[in-house]
Formats: C-alpha cells, sequence, structure tokens
C-alpha cells in the first residue's frame, strides 16, 4: 500500500492563503449585502401606529415631538431612543415600542392619572397614582377638583401613600384634603376644603393614623357641644404627647370675665 506523500510546505501555506482569500471574500459580499439590503428604501419607516391611552394627545402633538428624534429605518433605529422620544412627551408615563415588519413601528403608551398638584401653585407640575412628579398642563376646571401637595420630590411616593391613608378618615367626616404637606422638618400637616390647618406632627402612616383616629372621633362630641358640624374647626394641632389643641369658628376659649378686664 503506498502512503500519500505530504504536500511541500509552499504548496500548504498556498491553499491556507486561498482558502482565508475565499473566506474573506465570502465574508465581504454577505456584509455587503446584509448593508444593501437594510438601507433598501423599502424598510424606510412608513407607519407609526400609536395605541393605548392617548386622551391628553393627539397626532399632531406625536408629530411634534417624536417624529424629530427618530433616525434610522426598520433594522437601524434606536428603540430604546424612541421608548425615551415617546415618553418626552407631555402625559406619557410609559412607552412600549415594537417593530412590525418591513417598514412600521408600533407604540402602546400609558398615560399619566395626575392624583394631585405638586408644590407651589406656579410650579406647574403634578402628582400622578403611582407616586411620581411630572410636567404637564391642565384645565383649570381639572385643576381645581384636585387637591394639592407639598414635599420634597424625593418623597413624593411617601407623601401620595399618605394621602391615600387619610383621605377616607377625612371623608368620613365630611371634610376633604385641599392641601396635604410634608415640611422640610418631617412633620405633616392638612389644609381642609373649609380652611382648617391641622397639625399632624411626625411620624410614619400608622402612627399619625392612630393619632387622627382620637381627634376625629372627639370632635364630633366637642362640635356638637356647640351645635356645630365639622366645617366649624378652624385649626388643630396633635403634636401634644396627651391630647389636642382646636379652635372652632364662632367660638372664644377666653370667658367672658376676661373679655371685661382693660
Amino acid at each position: 500500500m503506498n502512503k500519500p506523500m505530504p504536500l511541500p510546505a509552499d504548496v500548504r501555506l498556498m491553499n491556507m492563503a486561498t482558502a482565508l482569500l475565499v473566506t474573506v471574500f465570502v465574508l465581504l459580499a454577505l456584509g455587503s449585502g446584509a448593508w444593501w439590503l437594510i438601507r433598501h428604501p423599502s424598510f424606510a419607516l412608513q407607519t407609526i401606529t400609536v395605541q393605548g391611552e392617548v386622551s391628553r394627545n393627539n397626532a399632531f402633538a406625536f408629530r411634534t415631538n417624536v417624529l424629530p428624534k427618530l433616525e434610522g429605518n426598520f433594522f437601524t433605529i434606536d428603540l430604546a431612543k424612541t421608548r425615551q422620544a415617546f415618553e418626552a412627551v407631555p402625559w406619557v408615563r410609559v412607552a412600549v415600542v415594537h417593530r412590525e415588519f418591513p417598514n412600521r413601528l408600533r407604540a402602546v403608551l400609558l398615560e399619566h392619572r395626575p392624583m394631585a398638584l405638586w408644590g407651589d401653585e406656579d410650579a406647574g407640575t403634578l402628582i400622578n397614582e403611582q407616586g411620581q412628579v411630572f410636567e404637564a398642563s391642565l384645565d383649570d376646571a381639572d385643576a381645581e377638583r384636585l387637591p394639592r401637595m407639598r414635599g420634597p420630590e424625593a418623597e413624593s411616593h411617601t407623601v401620595a401613600g399618605m394621602y391615600l391613608a387619610l383621605s377616607p378618615r377625612f371623608q368620613a367626616m365630611d371634610m376633604q384634603i385641599e392641601i396635604l404637606e410634608l415640611t422640610p422638618r418631617g412633620s405633616w400637616r392638612v389644609q381642609t376644603q373649609h380652611g382648617a390647618q391641622i397639625e399632624l406632627g411626625r411620624g410614619g402612616s400608622a402612627e399619625i393614623l392612630q393619632r387622627l383616629d382620637v381627634f376625629l372621633t372627639t370632635l364630633k362630641q366637642v362640635t356638637a357641644r356647640y351645635g356645630r358640624g365639622s366645617s366649624a374647626l378652624a385649626s388643630a394641632d396633635l403634636r401634644h404627647k396627651d391630647g389636642y389643641a382646636l379652635r372652632l369658628h364662632g367660638v372664644s376659649t377666653v370667658d367672658a370675665d376676661n373679655k371685661k378686664k382693660p
């Protein structure tokens, strides 16, 4: 049996070089074909479909705010940047963007649902049901129906949670929270729709609710003694250790003898 003769070294090198060149050629050809394919006009974006919650925006708003920020075609567009462009539109809270072959995009949106006005009256900011602060314009009629919350923006979730805990208690007493504030010193303060100022003091929701429940329960007895309802409340301070101080409209805490003294 004859043994095959080994190829000379120069022939082996030549075969390796040829195989390498063929591989490079094939890869370049595939790359050029792919580049031509993804740049083909057929894949230029033709349609963007917007679905979901879009009651506070319209097609003009999306054309103005989103289209100028889009770059690329079906294959090359950056979906993350596209999502950010949609979420930069006022009232859009979350956007999910999908490609639809061969030249379409579909965006599904969730809008902010305002829970309250946030900050000072000229701030132009709101807080949504998730406790997120956002900027958006609101009709005067809608703004009048919303309460106002104040506090450090980093504590917006805490303020929203406290409002949800307190609101049912006040509603049960036929009172509505007009303003809820978390002061820089960490103390809670409420103003009702009748203008009553209530200092709740410091603490978490459990501590504040316990303090408030005691106050609201005895408030009925106090107002009934003077033939008044909850709307007679002018102010209350719940920061005292063993009780609270309050003031009622039309009820003086100064006795008649002291009034007569010069």
